[in-house]
C-alpha cells in the first residue's frame, strides 16, 4: 500500500519532556525502529509536526536581540531540515542500503486573507504555568492560550491550498524512496500582489491538515495519523470517555472535537475518506501497525466500507 503517516510533534518529543536534542534524538530512534517495519512491506511518505520544536526556537531567535526575531516560515524551515535530517539518518540506519531515504524541504501555498491571521489557534513551543503565560505575553507580546493544565504560545494557521513540488515526491516514490515531505505542515508561503511570485508568512500550517491534502494528492492507499493517544474519544477526559473504532466521516461530524488537538486529526481524516473512498486511522504511533491491520486506534471509512466490514 501506499501511506501517507504523519507523526505529531508530542510524540518526537513527549509532552512534559525537556526540548533537548537528546531527548528527541532518543523519541526519533523509537519511533524510527517501528516506521522502519512499515516501510519494509509499504511505500511510505513520512510527515511530522513540528509544535515544540518551532515553539523553542522562537524563544531562542526572541532572546537574541541584537536582530529581530525570525519570522515563523523560516523557523519552519529550519524544523523541516532538523527533524527530517533525524528521521531520515535513524531510519536510514535501520533499512537496507538499497532503501533511500530522502527529506524534502516543502513549501505550502495558503491564502493571505485567510481568517486564521486575525485568530491565532495553533499551539507551538513549551508548556507554562499560568504565571509564566502572564509575563512572556506581556514581555514577548504574544497570544497565549490554555493548553491542557497549562498554556501555551498561539499562532496563525491558515488553511493549507497546494503542495508545491509533488512532481518530485512522485518521482522520488517511483524509484523506491522513503519520502520525508511536508514537516511541520510545510513552510507556509503565500501569493504577492502580482499573483505570481510567493513569498513567506508568519504561520504554522496544521500539519494534519496538509498531511491529508498530500494523501490526497498522491492518491494514498491510507492516511495514518500517529499521535500520542491510543483512538479519537468522545466525551475526553470525563469519567465517561469512550474510544470509537471504526467510525464513518457522517457520523463524526456530529461531535466536536477540540481545535488545538484533536479537531484537526478528525478533519484530516474525514476530508481524505470522503474525497478518496480509502481509510484513514488515528491512534497510538506504538501500535501503528495494529492500526493498519485494524486492530488498533480509530478508523474512518465509508460506511459502504463499514457495512462490509461488519458483514466479515
Amino acid at each position: 500500500m501506499k501511506l501517507v503517516v504523519a507523526i505529531g510533534g508530542n510524540a518526537l518529543l513527549r509532552r512534559g519532556q525537556v526540548l533537548s536534542a537528546e531527548n528527541q534524538l532518543e523519541n526519533i530512534r523509537r519511533v524510527a525502529t517501528q516506521l522502519a517495519r512499515v516501510a519494509a512491506e509499504h511505500t511510505l511518505v513520512l510527515t511530522h509536526g513540528n509544535g515544540p520544536q518551532v515553539g523553542l526556537l522562537a524563544l531562542q531567535s526572541a532572546a537574541y536581540a541584537a536582530v529581530s526575531a525570525y519570522p515563523l516560515d523560516v523557523l519552519g524551515a529550519q524544523t523541516e531540515g532538523m527533524i527530517g535530517y533525524l528521521l531520515e539518518q535513524e531510519l536510514a540506519n535501520r533499512l537496507p542500503d538499497s532503501r533511500s531515504v530522502t527529506t524534502l524541504l516543502t513549501r505550502v501555498e495558503v491564502d493571505p486573507r485567510d481568517p486564521a491571521f486575525l485568530h491565532p489557534g495553533k499551539p507551538i513551543g513549551p508548556v507554562y504555568t499560568e504565571a509564566e503565560s502572564q509575563r512572556i505575553a506581556a514581555d514577548k507580546h504574544w497570544t497565549m492560550a490554555p493548553d491542557g493544565t497549562g498554556f501555551r504560545r498561539v499562532v496563525a494557521s491558515p488553511q493549507p491550498l497546494r503542495v508545491l513540488g509533488l512532481d518530485a515526491i512522485r518521482w522520488l516514490l517511483a524509484h523506491g524512496a522513503l519520502v520525508i515531505a511536508a514537516g511541520g505542515g510545510g513552510i507556509p508561503v503565500a501569493r504577492g500582489p502580482d499573483g505570481h511570485s510567493l513569498r513567506g508568512v508568519d504561520a504554522v500550517i496544521d500539519k494534519d491538515l496538509c498531511s491529508g491534502l498530500l494523501a490526497r494528492e498522491l492518491q494514498a492507499d491510507c492516511l495514518v495519523i500517529a499521535t500520542d493517544v491510543d483512538a479519537v474519544y468522545l466525551g475526553w477526559g470525563e469519567p465517561g470517555q469512550r474510544a470509537l473504532g471504526k467510525v464513518t466521516p457522517e457520523a463524526l461530524a456530529r461531535h466536536s472535537f477540540p481545535a488545538g488537538s484533536m479537531g484537526p486529526k478528525v478533519q484530516a481524516a474525514c476530508d481524505f475518506v470522503l474525497a478518496t473512498g480509502q481509510r484513514a486511522v488515528i491512534g497510538s504511533l506504538e501500535r501503528i501497525e495494529d492500526m493498519l491491520a485494524g486492530r488498533a486506534g480509530t478508523e474512518v471509512c465509508t460506511a459502504h466500507a463499514a457495512a462490509n466490514i461488519e458483514r466479515r
